[in-house]
């Protein structure tokens, strides 16, 4: 089988003059078919928001309120950390799950879990039910989580692998945007149904999951780790080349993996937990992982997220129609932000989006720091109302990186082999900055008002810090290339993935330089 020159610069990666470039996602059918199964995937993502939105909206409802006796301080901070309490209890099954059965089986079981979760919710006739409830949805949403991202990445055409995956957690704030409306079109209710309606509509993804996702395709790349080879190319082939199982995309993109996840496994040893600590590699990327995990949750985004009304009613606006009205308009423009980002990941690249957003970040929460302190301190009107321009403003900065890019270099960073388990610490992660998150700020926020946000100024600063000095540039390279990045193994594989598929490289300068530090190292 011959195959072109590939170009492996900066601008192209591997597959580039292997793909057909008339098969586009809006006009091949097969194309279409699998992209609407990982739609199916994506909204995995929309459970999540949902949840921080709608606990949003609840704290504006007189009618939760008053059923559950104004949950205050650290009451309602365990309100809002149940479910990632819940998220914790799950960490620990979750990648031995995905590894173990398959990516679709794993998507199944938390989605499952989730729907009974949402219906004790809905059903609820006491706070602890309530909380239980949560425990819940946050325990079988760890499963899902942890498994449909991955399926997405492993699954997509290779042209729009990292878009896909930047939607997944921008699709965050479509279940935000649901659940901020759903509180807003429900306020009104005279019953307790003003709050069982949002309860009861969070459970719509995961039915669909239930129903459909057994039928989606598997990761090709967990089938070729199970031996199953033969199934792993019929699956490239039926949805990356129309059922050519000899076309050359296909060939290159199953020995890459082979080539990839055999490295890992016999060369590397990348397996067990012990490997994120055994090699340099390894460590680079627990380090990148737990630090973006961290900054996602601590860059002042959680004040918002899940404190809205306690951040409106301190520059006085406590009228809960409007509170649940900038909530609804906020959600509509972190999304229409967090989509356009997406789809220019590999036009504007990792690392200047980070840096872009952190940067922003810190200009506009600290203008909205002062201009919380002189309301609070001067009852200035007029620099209330700049607050709210700057969480608007703060939110545009925020979803340029850290809603689609956390999860996309996260899973791409990562080799097959360890794939599950280190997603597992990123979510791990975060986890525990929201329940930090969740159950300090509103002590913090009783107790100091406005002074608490001058920690988060400072702490983006560090943010800014970090990105700058370990960031690594990923964009426009394969799912291995880039794993491979982080072990300087990226020529190996792609060499052997080559001549096993008949494809010839063109590699440029700094190739040709990591492709000779290869060969003399196995010489």
């Amino acid at each position: 089988m011959a195959g072109g020159a590939v170009a492996n610069d900066s601008s192209v990666n591997a597959y580039t003059h292997l793909m057909d470039p008339n098969r586009k996602w809006y006009n091949n059918r097969r194309l279409i078919l699998l992209n609407a199964w990982i739609t199916l995937l994506l909204i995995t993502s929309s459970t999540n928001g949902y949840d921080g939105s709608m606990m949003n909206g609840l704290q504006s409802l007189s009618q939760w309120k008053l059923y559950f006796h104004t949950p205050t301080k650290g009451k309602l901070g365990l309100l809002n950390a149940i479910q990632n309490i819940g998220a914790l209890a799950g960490y620990p099954f979750a990648p031995y799950m995905s590894d173990g059965i398959g990516r679709r089986p794993t998507v199944f079981f938390g989605a499952l879990v989730m729907c009974i979760a949402t219906a004790v919710q809905t059903a609820s006739k006491s706070v602890g039910m309530f909380i239980g409830a949560r425990f819940l949805i946050g325990f079988g949403l760890t499963f899902a989580a942890n498994a449909a991202p991955m399926l997405v990445t492993e699954l997509s055409y290779p042209k729009y692998r990292a878009p896909l995956t930047s939607v997944y957690n921008s699709l965050w704030y479509s279940g935000a945007i649901i659940a901020a409306w759903a509180t807003f079109g429900t306020f009104k209710i005279n019953s307790t149904w003003a709050w069982r309606v949002p309860s009861l509509l969070q459970a719509l993804p995961s039915v669909l999951q239930v129903a459909l996702v057994l039928f989606a395709p598997e990761s090709p790349r967990y089938l070729v780790s199970k031996g199953k080879e033969a199934e792993a190319v019929k699956i490239l082939a039926y949805y990356h080349a129309d059922g050519n199982e000899e076309d050359p995309l296909v060939q290159y993109e199953f020995q890459e993996i082979k080539a990839a996840i055999e490295f890992d496994r016999t060369v590397a040893a990348n397996i067990g937990w012990k490997s994120f600590f055994s090699s340099p590699g390894n460590r680079k990327r627990v380090r990148i992982i737990v630090a973006i995990a961290f900054f996602s949750q601590w860059s002042a985004n959680g004040l918002v997220s899940y404190y809205l009304n306690k951040v409106l009613d301190s520059i006085g606006i406590t009228d809960p129609t409007i509170q649940l009205l900038i909530n609804g308009i906020l959600q509509i423009w972190n999304l229409a932000w967090a989509l356009t980002a997406s789809a220019l990941v590999e036009k504007l690249g990792r690392r200047l989006m980070f840096l872009t957003s952190v940067i922003g970040m810190t200009v506009f929460f600290t203008a909205q720091t002062i201009c919380t302190a002189r309301y609070r301190i001067n009852g200035n009107e007029q620099a209330a109302h700049s607050v709210i321009a700057f969480i608007f403003l703060y939110y545009a900065a925020y979803d340029i990186a850290f809603t689609p890019l956390i999860v996309t270099y996260t899973l791409e960073i990562l080799p097959y082999n360890i794939r599950a388990k280190g997603f597992n610490i990123f979510n791990f992660t975060i986890s525990l900055a929201l329940i930090f998150n969740q159950y300090v700020n509103p002590i913090a926020m009783d107790n100091i008002d406005w002074k608490y946000y001058i920690v988060y100024c400072v702490w983006l600063v560090f943010e800014g810090v970090f990105l700058y000095f370990f960031v690594i540039e990923t964009k426009n390279r394969t799912l291995e290339e880039t794993a491979a990045l982080f072990d300087g193994t990226e020529s190996e594989i792609v060499h052997t993935a080559a001549v096993a598929a008949g494809v010839t490289h063109d590699l440029g300068t700094d190739e040709k330089i990591l492709d000779e530090k290869a060969s003399a190292s196995s010489t």
